[in-house]
């Protein structure tokens, strides 16, 4: 038995565990998806990136004139984004669809029998990492948006605080023959699938193959955050999920501190295990995240075809100006996201190595007002407000650049 030290205070974990410094549209879906207002795009991919996805297609949804757009998703798995959007032999797109309300209500719609075309995909890992693919099809291209985390939880009234690669590695891979307890009940090992980008970061963080993992199979991301709340015996249950589904569903579950290979110490995304400032993804100490990706058909020139897809992934990575009525920053830090602009470093590959990363232009103080409700930098209004220290005002505070 060892114990186990969180980064900032001691916190028990058991055994091998961290030392821590689809299906068609639901029969009420009487709205037809092709008679909704136009112009329409459908999205494809997974389930995490739902949240994100719906909370733009609200704001568009109630934007004017030719900033209107209705966007239609689908999340049957994060690598099936691919599968419909492949420029030869796409699957169309039949599982069960929804678009938002102006005002954020999720609403089913029905899609066509014989389905449609993907216009977009979404998903918080690389092609590199779904079955049947070594590269990204060849007429699409790659948009990176802000950076998601992908977080092992427990139920809230559970004693374990932190966990390590080497025992996610014989919990989830080797369920109760691992031997890590408290986790030695498979009906309460809570994984998902071999196309699920959630389930594809942690085979690649421990070393169990994405299709091997042991437990039950929660189909999304909000059931696996209730099957593990809901465990009889909370000490037993532990899952993991979208660092943005974690982080809203406080209330239910605790994120463990995570301690990746080779690490002294295991993280919580945030600073503590109650903040919400993301220090240590921003840091590059928590290891388990990556900027999300989205994906379109592209020219010869790598532009994405379709100009309604354009401006909406263009609004999620910065190449289009968003209208008034989508305050992107907002958006992604009220989803639990780090926007590019908050990052200190960056990453080339999923899970790859971490290099030091400075914005054109950084966000780090409207960050943390918006995402903790308070910052430490100086207020301004211009440059003339600030001190070399941090010498351009930028949304309201004085950034370093």
């Amino acid at each position: 038995m060892k114990k186990s030290f969180v980064c900032g205070g001691a916190a028990f974990a058991a055994l091998i565990t961290a030392i821590a410094c689809g299906g068609r549209a639901e029969a009420q879906a009487s709205v037809e998806c092709e008679s909704l207002e136009g112009p329409i795009i459908y999205g494809l991919g997974g389930s995490a990136q739902a949240p994100l996805v719906g909370q733009i297609a609200a704001k568009l949804a109630g934007a004017s004139g030719d900033d209107h757009l209705t966007v239609v998703y689908s999340s049957p798995g994060a690598c099936f984004a691919l599968d419909g959007l492949k420029p030869e032999d796409a699957t169309p797109v039949t599982t069960a669809a929804s678009y938002w309300l102006p005002d954020g209500t999720q609403q089913p719609c029905v899609l066509p029998d014989e389905g449609v075309e993907a216009d977009f995909g979404s998903m918080q890992n690389g092609p590199e990492l779904c079955p049947g693919y070594d590269a990204l099809p060849d007429g699409l291209g790659d948009f990176l948006g802000p950076v998601g985390t992908v977080n092992f939880i427990v139920p809230t009234q559970s004693s374990q605080n932190s966990i390590s690669a080497e025992a996610a590695y014989f919990v989830f891979g080797f369920g109760k023959d691992g031997k890590v307890e408290p986790w030695v009940d498979d009906n309460f090992i809570i994984r998902r699938n071999e196309t699920s980008a959630v389930q594809l970061y942690v085979g690649l963080a421990t070393g169990v193959p994405a299709a091997s993992f042991k437990g039950i199979d929660a189909k999304t991301n909000g059931d696996s955050i209730n099957l593990v709340a809901t465990a009889p015996e909370p000490e037993v249950a532990v899952g993991f999920v979208s660092g943005e589904n974690a982080d809203k569903s406080r209330d239910k579950v605790r994120t463990l501190a995570y301690q990746h290979t080779d690490q002294e110490c295991g993280y919580w995304p945030d600073s503590t295990p109650t903040a919400f400032d993301k220090q240590n993804v921003r840091d590059g100490l928590y290891h388990l995240w990556g900027a999300t990706h989205f994906y379109a058909k592209v020219d010869d020139k790598g532009a994405i075809s379709d100009p309604d897809v354009r401006r909406f992934v263009g609004y999620i990575t910065g190449a289009v100006q968003p209208p008034e009525e989508l305050p992107i920053l907002d958006i992604f830090i009220k989803n639990y996201n780090v926007p590019q602009c908050a990052m200190h470093v960056k990453r080339e590959a999923d899970l790859g190595p971490i290099a030091s990363y400075q914005p054109d232009e950084p966000c780090d103080c409207y960050f943390d007002e918006v995402a903790t409700g308070s910052t430490k930098c100086e207020a301004c209004e211009a440059d003339a407000d600030c001190d070399k220290a941090a010498p351009k005002c930028r949304r309201g505070y004085c950034e370093v650049k």
